[in-house]
């Protein structure tokens, strides 16, 4: 690169924005702010020593200005002309060791794979990023963060909290992001796998559910005469009876549904836990199809089974179901929208149905991933009665119970 550019300004660093890549902006001789597709923005200095280029994090701004940036491209310069490799820097000084680090690998990770995840999953992450994580080892190597270091800078603290769900996201987060620095050669290893037992689990929380016949009948009946948007309404009265994640309910496409073979075909990219590319296969009962012919009259026409009010190319808000729910006056203690798959799992385990069938239409994660792999389509006769069985068995509660 050229050693002179236009000098930045004050303004014009301000006045940077996120683009769907990241992008540099040149200050001149080797001094750069890179800014990335979520909003952070970060100093950098490029040389060449010993025949080779380098590069140096010089911190992230606003916290390191303009000025305070060009000082310490200052002192990289100083240290090239007297035969001195910057990397190692001076106590005191916000310079990096030109290794990776964990923002460097961090942004990488999130413009390549968060992007393409769902708002709600980019805005959560990048809160743990940006509130938990990078302001506390993001200027770090990478490859010097051990494990203890990520149980007493972010763990502990919010152990100490009571926040044990938060604690164990970050170190999901954390791992995600060790795993691909070492698949792209920028760490040796995943220090999150060594915190196991570290923490203690949370407490699981049940999802708020119905089990109770003399209920469920009122609920269905609510659910069929939702007076609200009808995308919303159709989908209320399709969940109970596929009882699938409600993510992968409003992410539903045309496409998937074989109607020649009463099946729903999801993909395995769209299911919450990938199995070597085979999708999960969902029955669609006589009620179900009834239901789909219905709204196709609405949405056929569009991507989505279940479109947003907003743009026909995106799905349904994350929150329509539960939001709808609470407007037919449901709380959050009585019924959610994920709340029908412990729904069907209780009812159905208790009427004797094989807990293998129940277990593979849920699409719970199979310990033994290899069987997992062939089992996808594993019970589909049986599941297919089961299926027309249940959506019987909520029909006659919504007619008569």
């Amino acid at each position: 690169m050229p050693l002179t550019a236009t000098p930045l300004t004050d303004a014009k660093v301000r006045s940077l924005v996120p683009r769907e890549r990241s992008y540099k902006v040149f200050d001149g001789h080797g001094l750069y702010l890179e800014v990335y597709p979520h909003g952070s923005k970060l100093w950098r200095i490029k040389y060449r020593f010993d025949g080779k280029d380098r590069r140096l994090s010089l911190g992230p701004y606003p916290e390191v200005g303009l000025k305070d940036a060009r000082a310490e491209a200052s002192k990289v310069r100083l240290k090239l002309r007297d035969g001195v490799d910057p990397a190692t820097p001076k106590a005191g000084s916000t310079l990096q060791t030109s290794e990776p680090t964990f923002r460097d690998v961090a942004e990488d990770w999130a413009g390549r794979f968060l992007a393409q995840s769902e708002p709600a999953t980019v805005k959560k992450k990048r809160l743990f990023l940006d509130k938990h994580i990078l302001p506390t080892i993001g200027e770090m190597s990478i490859r010097k963060i051990d494990p203890p270091t990520i149980l007493n800078l972010l763990m502990r603290p919010l152990e100490d909290r009571g926040q044990l769900e938060t604690a164990h996201r970050l170190k999901f987060l954390c791992g995600q992001i060790f795993r691909y620095a070492i698949a792209t050669g920028q760490a040796d290893r995943d220090p999150t796998q060594d915190l196991r037992g570290a923490v203690p689990p949370p407490m699981v929380t049940h999802r708020a559910t119905m089990v109770d016949p003399k209920k469920i009948g009122p609920l269905l009946r609510d659910l069929y005469n939702y007076d609200g948007h009808v995308v919303v309404q159709h989908a209320l009265m399709l969940l109970p009876l596929v009882f699938v994640r409600p993510g992968e309910l409003r992410h539903a496409e045309w496409g998937e549904i074989d109607w020649a073979d009463r099946l729903w075909r999801i993909p395995a990219g769209k299911m919450k836990k990938v199995k070597f590319g085979l999708p999960h296969l969902v029955p669609l009962a006589r009620q179900s199809i009834e239901i789909l012919e219905n709204l196709k009259r609405y949405t056929g026409g569009r991507k989505y089974l279940f479109p947003g009010q907003r743009g026909n190319d995106r799905p349904m808000s994350d929150m329509a179901v539960n939001a709808a729910l609470r407007y037919l006056g449901y709380t959050g203690n009585e019924i959610t929208g994920h709340g029908f798959r412990a729904m069907a799992s209780t009812i159905l385990n208790e009427k004797g149905y094989n807990r293998d069938w129940i277990e593979r239409q849920l699409a719970h994660v199979e310990r033994d991933n290899v069987r997992a792999a062939y089992n996808y389509a594993e019970y589909l006769p049986e599941r297919r009665r089961m299926m027309q069985d249940w959506a019987d068995y909520l029909e006659s509660l919504r007619l008569t119970g």
